[in-house]
């Protein structure tokens, strides 16, 4: 069969929007473990979770056997205005590089958010409004998962209450200042405002906060405010089946042009891109139908995968949340100050950290001066400024192109472009000083992390 020339972008049009989100838990052999009571070590039911989340989500989160869950015509009317999103095929790069291999990215930053966060936030959002809900608290770490938050808020007329990764909240102030033009207040974590965030303070003073760190203030705001739920943007079930919009989309840009990846590839943070991106893929690997090669990247400073447990543990550092099953560094871990925020997150989506644990993804970690390295050769060649914790995804997938031209394979990668980075300049001048360090935990360091990590009633 031959088809004609594949274009620059591929877009979809508004018709083929997806209809559903897909379930790749449906598939999973061994489902995700569920969430535990960390006083009991018993699974967390419905009842139990209604405290804290909107009921919808809460069934969406332990549902593990509807494959497909239809998207409301609201959020899909929502969706429009910046989906589908464009398929890129990366031609100048593969001409800079000189590699035989086809590489194409699926650019997730063209909305005012910069990121693909706002397909989960609008959702959860709506969850809220439908409720009856006044409104919702949330954490950010970079500020992109905040940003979008405050725009489905302001959509669909809801209080947003976010709470900011101290080190972001101050290099990033124009992030912030987006937030509070979409109505949202911003406050840096680990704070003064909450019991968790006075008590992090005096046991860690000065410390630049970490994502766990504004889950657990956010969490407890949401607990102290009649009329509000906490909403997340990564690690949960709920929000990868949210961004399965993502793989979808870039399946069907892909089918149109009869091209099978062999490499997928995407940042990860807490999950919710990868997860996104890999889950119609994945279904098809789970499946038997297809098999890909499929690779995790993440900072060399934060190396959940590469060098975390396979345990239960707090998704948050104040240990207010339920314990999740997942590879982690630690509740108590507070990674460096570096330039990824997104990706400053102690643990890993369960649903993925499940499928690693199965052997059905790969992982590496990678140093920041080489993902600033490959972020501005992209930047320079496709125009595009791209997010720090994107630029993990480019790092890896230049490294791989660069493989096929020592080997002459002409292998197809897809990566996902998760958002810009137009508000991260701060890192790229301290790239371009020569201010940039590397810094890589010890096993020492992670070891007395993992010497903390919970006990579990009934478990070993």
């Amino acid at each position: 069969m031959t088809f004609e020339k594949i274009p620059y972008k591929i877009y979809l049009s508004e018709q083929e929007l997806p209809a559903a989100w897909y379930n790749v838990r449906a598939d999973m052999k061994h489902k995700p473990a569920p969430l535990l009571n960390p006083g009991t070590g018993a699974p967390m039911g419905f009842e139990d979770l209604r405290g804290v989340f909107c009921d919808e989500l809460i069934r969406q989160e332990l549902d593990n056997d509807t494959a497909e869950i239809p998207i409301p015509q609201e959020i899909r009317d929502f969706y429009k205005m910046y989906r589908p999103s464009p398929l890129v095929r990366a031609y100048c790069l593969e001409e800079k590089l000189q590699t035989p291999a086809n590489i194409y990215y699926k650019f997730e930053g063209n909305n005012t958010s910069g990121s693909h966060k706002l397909n989960s936030a609008i959702a959860q959002a709506y969850y809220a409004k439908r409720q009856g809900l006044l409104g919702v608290t949330t954490e950010t770490g970079a500020g992109q998962w905040g940003t979008a938050l405050s725009m489905a808020c302001a959509y669909l007329g809801l209080d947003c209450k976010v709470y900011m990764v101290k080190v972001s909240y101050e290099q990033k102030p124009f992030r912030r200042e987006v937030m509070r033009t979409y109505g949202a207040s911003v406050t840096p974590s680990p704070s003064m405002e909450t019991e968790i965030g006075r008590k992090i303070l005096q046991e860690h003073p000065g410390t630049t906060g970490s994502l766990g760190c504004a889950i657990s203030e956010a969490v407890e705001a949401a607990a102290k405010n009649p009329g509000y739920r906490y909403v997340l943007g990564s690690v949960l079930n709920q929000v990868l089946l949210h961004q399965s919009v993502i793989g979808l989309e870039t399946k069907a840009a892909l089918d149109k042009y009869g091209v099978v990846p062999d490499i997928i590839i995407g940042c990860a943070g807490g999950g919710s891109n990868l997860g996104g991106l890999i889950s119609p893929f994945m279904g098809e690997k789970l499946r038997g139908e297809r098999d890909y090669r499929i690779l995790a990247v993440e900072p060399a400073s934060c190396p959940s995968l590469t060098r975390g447990k396979f345990a239960y543990d707090f998704c948050d550092t104040g240990m207010v949340c339920p314990l999740a099953k997942m590879y982690t560094l630690g509740s108590g871990f507070i990674p460096s100050a570096n330039h990824a925020g997104g990706l400053r997150y102690h643990g890993m989506s369960p649903v993925l950290s499940q499928l690693y644990h199965d052997g059905l993804i790969e992982a590496v970690a990678v140093e920041q001066t080489k993902v600033f390295e490959a972020a501005e050769l992209f930047a320079r060649v496709e125009g595009i400024l791209p997010a720090p914790e994107s630029s993990h995804a480019i790092r890896a997938a230049m490294d791989e192109a660069l493989k096929c031209k020592e080997t002459g394979e002409k292998k197809t990668i897809v990566f996902g472009l998760t958002g810009t980075g137009y508000f991260d300049m701060t890192a790229y001048e301290k790239f371009h000083n020569g201010e940039m360090s590397d810094y890589i935990p010890t096993d020492e360091e992670l070891q007395a992390s993992f010497d903390k990590l919970p006990q579990v009633p009934g478990l070993d």
